[in-house]
C-alpha cells in the first residue's frame, strides 16, 4: 500500500461534511435530488441544483431544509442528462442563497460543487481579482471555477484545467465539475471521499454510497490526488502525476432500503432498532481479519486506541475489556490529544483508530502521527473505502450498514462488539468470545420491543424539562457513563454528565438536589455492590435514581431492565440511554436527525 498518497493530516485547519453528488444519465436531476436527500445528513444550511442542458447551464439553490428549497425553487421543473448537487454545512461565509453551492465562474458556465476546506484561497482569490476576475460570495469554493475558467481562457482544454487547478489547491477537497459546452462531468478528490457509481446507463460521482444505491451497488472508491473523466465512458487518473489509474470495482453489500427510514419517523429510531441484527453482523464475519489486527496487537510494543466523540467512549471502553478479557494494558487517547503522545511512539507501536465515517480529521491525525515513526496502523471503520480504511496495515469493518443519523447508535454498539473479539482472539479465545457476543445479540433482539419502548417513552416524558441530568458507572460501564451523556447531550439538549461512581465524593455530589435524574449503569459484575452503593450517596441527597440493570434494587425510583450478558453489559446499557435521548428529543420537538450545530462527520480544529 502506497501510504504517500495519504492526507498529511497535520495540514487541516477545519472539515465540515457536506454532501456531493453529480450524475451523466437519463433523469439527472431528479436522481441528484434524490442523492441530495439520502446525503442531507452530511450538511442541511442549505442545498443547490445545476443542471445542463442542450449547451445551457442552470442554477438553482436557496437557504434551508432540502425539502424546502426543492419546492421553493421547484427542482422538479428541471431536465438535462448531466447534472450536480450540493446540501452545505457552511464553513466559509454565511448562511446565504449566495453562498449556498453550486458556483460558478465570471462567464457562468463553469458549476463546481465542494466538499472540504481548501486553505490557501484567499492568496488564489487576490490573484484571480488582481487577474479581473468578480467574486460574488464570501466562500472558499467559488475560487475553483474561477481558477479553472482561467486555465481554459489560457488555452487549456476542460479536462486539463481541472487537473491544472486541482494542483493549485491546498487543503482537503472533494469537487464535482461540469461546463455547460461540455458532455463531461469530472470529480476530484484529496482527504474528502468521493465514490464513484456505475449504474446501467450512468454514471454517479458522491461523497457517500446511499446517495445512488437505489440505482446501483456497484462502485469505484477514489485515492487521495484522484480525479475522474466522466462522459459516455469513465477514466480515473491521478492528477498529481497525469498516470491512468486503474480501479477494481466493489459492489456494496447495502441495500437501498437499508439506507431509508422505512416505516419510521426518524432514521435514529430505525438504527436503534436495528441494532439486534447489526451487531451480529458485525461480530459474524471474516475471522482473519480479527484474528490479523490481534495479532498486530501481540506483536506491538504499546498499543494505542484513538478516537473523537463516541468513538473516543468506545475506545476508552476498549481500554477496560483488553484488561478483563486478555489481560493487556492498551492505551488510549481522544483523537485531537494524541499527537502530544508522539515521543512515546516507536516503529513497534500501534495505534487502533475508531471511527463510523473513517474520515475524522483528528483520528487521521492521530494515525499520520504513528506513521511517521513507522509504527503500524489498524482501524475499525463503518464505512469501505474510507481514508482510514485504505490507511491502515489492518482493519475490521463494522458491517453496521448506513448510518444516517448524527447521533451514533448501531455503529457504536458494533464498534463495542469488534473491541470484544479483538481481545479475546489476542488471549487466543476467540470462539469464547463469539459465543458471549452471538447470545449478546440474540438478547438486544429479544430486549427492543414495544414493553421497553413504551416504558423508556413514559420515563422520557417526566425528564423532559429538567435541565440536567447525571449518569453514573464503574469499571466497564465508566465510559458508557460518558457516553450515554453525549447522547443526551445530542440529541435532547439537556445538559448531560457522566462520572465514575467512585468520583462523586470528590465533586459531583454538589450538583445533586432535590429529584434530580441520575442514570445507574450496572453490570452483573463485581462493581455492582459499589455502584449501588453510590446511588444510595446521590438519593440521600435528594436525587431520583434510574437503574438500568439486569436486577431490581431497592434504590431505584424508576427500574429498566436489560438482559444478563455477563462483562458485555456495555452492549446492552447503551441502548436504553439512546430510546431515552431519541424519546426525549421527540417531546421537545427537536430535530432528531439533524442535532443542533452538528453534522455527522465534522471535527473543527
Amino acid at each position: 500500500m502506497n501510504k504517500t498518497q495519504f492526507l498529511d493530516a497535520r495540514n487541516i485547519g477545519a472539515i465540515y461534511m457536506c454532501g456531493i453528488i453529480g450524475v451523466i444519465g437519463q433523469d439527472a436531476p431528479s436522481l441528484v435530488v434524490h442523492g441530495l436527500k439520502m446525503l442531507e445528513y452530511r450538511g442541511y444550511d442549505s442545498s443547490g441544483v445545476a443542471v445542463i442542458s442542450e449547451g445551457t447551464l442552470e442554477i438553482r439553490k436557496n437557504t434551508g431544509k432540502l425539502e424546502e428549497v426543492e419546492k421553493k425553487e421547484k427542482f422538479s421543473e428541471l431536465n438535462g442528462n448531466i447534472s450536480i448537487g450540493h446540501n452545505r454545512w457552511c464553513t466559509h461565509g454565511a448562511v446565504t442563497k449566495e453562498n449556498s453551492h453550486p458556483h460558478t465562474d465570471c462567464t457562468e458556465s463553469i458549476a463546481v460543487v465542494h466538499n472540504g476546506i481548501i486553505e490557501n484561497y484567499l492568496e488564489l482569490k487576490e490573484k484571480l481579482i488582481a487577474n479581473g476576475h468578480s467574486f460574488k460570495t464570501q466562500t472558499d469554493t467559488e475560487i475553483v471555477p474561477h481558477l479553472i475558467e482561467e486555465k481554459i481562457n489560457a488555452g487549456k482544454n476542460f479536462e486539463t484545467a481541472v487537473k491544472e487547478t486541482c494542483n493549485k489547491l491546498e487543503g482537503r477537497f472533494a469537487i464535482v465539475v461540469v461546463k455547460k459546452d461540455e458532455k463531461q462531468m469530472i470529480g476530484a478528490r484529496r482527504g474528502s471521499p468521493l465514490v464513484m457509481g456505475i449504474g446501467d446507463g450512468k454514471y454517479f460521482l458522491a461523497s457517500d454510497v446511499p446517495a445512488f444505491l437505489s440505482s446501483t451497488r456497484k462502485v469505484i472508491f477514489l485515492e487521495d490526488n484522484e480525479m475522474a473523466v466522466i462522459g459516455s465512458e469513465a477514466k480515473i487518473l491521478n492528477f498529481k502525476t497525469n498516470v491512468a489509474v486503474q480501479r477494481q470495482v466493489q459492489e456494496i453489500s447495502w441495500t437501498a432500503e437499508e439506507a431509508e427510514k422505512g416505516e419510521y419517523p426518524h432514521y435514529l429510531i430505525k438504527e436503534i432498532m436495528e441494532q439486534g441484527v447489526s451487531l451480529h453482523r458485525a461480530v459474524n464475519q471474516d475471522e482473519t481479519r480479527i484474528k490479523e489486527v490481534a495479532q498486530m496487537i501481540n506483536a506491538a510494543f504499546g498499543t494505542y486506541i484513538v478516537g473523537c466523540g463516541t468513538a473516543g467512549k468506545v475506545g476508552l471502553a476498549g481500554t477496560y475489556i483488553f484488561s478483563k478479557v486478555a489481560k493487556k494494558h492498551i492505551n488510549f487517547a481522544i483523537g485531537s490529544e494524541f499527537p502530544q503522545y508522539h515521543d512515546f511512539l516507536t516503529p513497534k507501536s500501534l495505534t487502533i483508530a475508531i471511527s463510523q465515517s473513517g474520515e475524522t480529521a483528528d483520528t487521521l491525525e492521530a494515525m499520520e502521527a504513528t506513521k511517521e515513526t513507522g509504527g503500524k496502523l489498524a482501524s475499525i471503520v463503518n464505512v469501505m473505502g474510507s481514508t482510514m480504511q485504505r490507511m491502515s496495515d489492518g482493519y475490521i469493518m463494522v458491517n453496521a450498514g448506513p448510518e444516517k443519523a448524527v447521533a451514533s447508535t448501531k455503529a457504536t454498539t458494533g464498534q463495542l462488539a469488534i473491541l470484544y473479539l479483538l481481545a479475546f482472539a489476542s488471549a487466543g479465545k476467540l470462539p469464547e468470545g463469539k459465543q458471549l457476543l452471538d447470545k449478546t445479540c440474540g438478547a438486544i433482539s429479544g430486549m427492543l420491543n414495544k414493553e421497553l419502548t413504551e416504558k423508556v417513552k413514559t420515563l422520557a416524558n417526566k425528564l423532559k424539562s429538567h435541565e440536567n441530568i447525571y449518569i453514573i458507572g464503574r469499571g466497564l460501564n465508566y465510559p458508557i457513563a460518558l457516553e450515554a451523556a453525549i447522547k443526551l447531550q445530542e440529541v435532547s439538549y439537556i445538559h448531560a454528565e457522566g462520572f465514575a461512581g467512585g468520583e462523586l465524593k470528590h465533586g459531583p455530589l454538589a450538583l445533586i438536589t432535590k429529584d434530580t435524574p441520575c442514570i445507574v449503569l450496572v453490570g452483573n459484575d463485581e462493581t455492582r455492590k459499589d455502584v449501588l452503593s453510590n446511588a444510595r450517596e446521590i438519593k440521600a441527597r435528594g436525587g431520583y435514581i434510574i437503574g438500568i440493570s439486569p436486577e431490581n434494587s431497592e434504590v431505584f425510583d424508576e427500574w429498566i431492565q436489560v438482559p444478563d450478558v455477563g462483562i458485555c453489559s456495555p452492549i446492552v446499557n447503551i441502548i436504553p440511554i439512546q430510546l431515552l435521548a431519541y424519546f426525549i428529543g421527540v417531546e421537545k420537538g427537536n430535530d432528531i436527525d439533524r442535532c443542533r450545530n452538528l453534522a455527522k462527520a465534522v471535527t473543527v480544529k
